[in-house]
């Protein structure tokens, strides 16, 4: 988005603008502006110069009140330029990392990662969300077999990092456990240490003579299983099940959703997990803390909102965190947690790996 170049003052009473709506939800008015922005002029100067940045597309004036309100460009020019991100305080850092790390002296990844987004919600005010890292790389670990039922077998897949995946075998017959044990050493032999593209690609190969053809129903379950390795390690759906959100309540309570069409556009949003996903994984592999604003993003459904995301990493994973809320947002403090919070999880995560947890 092309930016106007401003003078001081324009730059003063905007930043001076935004934080009062941010505030206090309501157009900022000039008489305000003119004792917060610190100019020692009139409430007449600074009305002209919020008409020059309305007619600059920075403020937009509501027909049923005098003040203004900024615009998506001026929340823009404002992340882009005004803002000065606080640090973490020392206090702030170890209470996000007692909100990650609960009272558990392990650290589950998906139950990080569920924490990582209720912390954010309850931090900052806004929607808390994150998702668990994309499983394009992940590399198997070990993999289990376990009896469910006559007919039903669980396979346990452990991903180097901590994640953990489980998906149900159907079978026609009945696998004795003594042929369970011989099937979960020989799968392990063959699957360990290959990524989840490597395996479903391979599998036929590598499983040949995985089995007896005299133990037929060893022979068939393996036959099953190469039928159902897209399920199985493809994970199609992993993704958007695996997005989680902090409590929408937070975002219930703001001014901008007390109308009954905007707080259904919030929870239809938050039943949207595909899209989020997408969004979510677009992100990925961003070296830098995103920002995008409004009218900037390219999903209609998100055009009243702002999300602010930060990339966490797993070893050769990766994943992200973050917030959703409406355009009026205290920038710098969600920037701030956001951006803390992703340094804080990676660091819990490697911790977590590094003690083979």
């Amino acid at each position: 988005m092309n930016q106007a170049i401003l003078t001081e003052r324009e730059r003063l009473v905007l930043e001076a603008v935004i934080r009062t709506y941010v505030e206090t939800a309501e157009p900022a008015g000039s008489r305000a502006i003119a004792k917060r922005s610190g100019l020692g002029v009139s409430p007449a100067t600074v009305r002209n110069t919020m008409a020059d940045l309305e007619e600059k597309g920075y403020l937009f004036h509501p027909r049923t009140s005098a003040g203004r309100i900024p615009t998506d460009k001026a929340y823009r020019y404002y992340v882009d330029t005004l803002m000065r991100p606080p640090r973490l305080t020392n206090t702030e850092r170890q209470r996000l990392r007692r909100e990650l790390a609960g009272e558990d002296s392990t650290y589950a990844v998906e139950q990080l990662i569920r924490r990582s987004a209720e912390a954010l919600g309850v931090l900052t005010g806004e929607l808390g969300i994150a998702v668990a890292p994309r499983l394009g790389e992940a590399v198997l670990e070990k993999l289990e077999l376990v009896s469910a039922s006559s007919e039903k077998v669980l396979l346990v897949l452990t991903l180097r990092g901590g994640l953990v995946r489980t998906v149900y075998v159907d079978l026609p017959f009945t696998v004795p456990p003594e042929a369970l044990v011989s099937l979960t050493l020989a799968l392990n032999e063959r699957l360990h240490g290959q990524t989840l593209p490597e395996i479903r690609n391979t599998l036929r190969e590598r499983l040949k003579e995985a089995a007896s053809p005299a133990d037929t129903h060893s022979h068939d379950f393996i036959n099953i299983f190469i039928q159902s390795a897209d399920d199985i390690f493809e994970l199609k759906d992993y993704r958007r099940e695996s997005v989680h959100l902090g409590r929408t309540s937070v975002l219930a309570n703001q001014p901008e959703f007390s109308s009954g069409s905007r707080l259904k556009e919030l929870l239809e949003l938050t039943e949207r997990r595909d899209l989020l996903a997408s969004v979510l994984g677009d992100r990925e592999h961003e070296t830098s803390l995103t920002i995008t604003i409004g009218g900037e993003h390219a999903q209609p459904e998100l055009s009243g909102f702002t999300v602010v995301t930060s990339e966490y990493t797993m070893g050769n994973l990766s994943g992200v965190i973050g917030v959703i809320g409406p355009t009026r947002m205290p920038y710098e403090k969600v920037v701030a947690i956001v951006g803390g919070t992703s340094a804080i999880l990676k660091g819990l995560l490697e911790s977590g790996e590094s003690s083979g947890r």
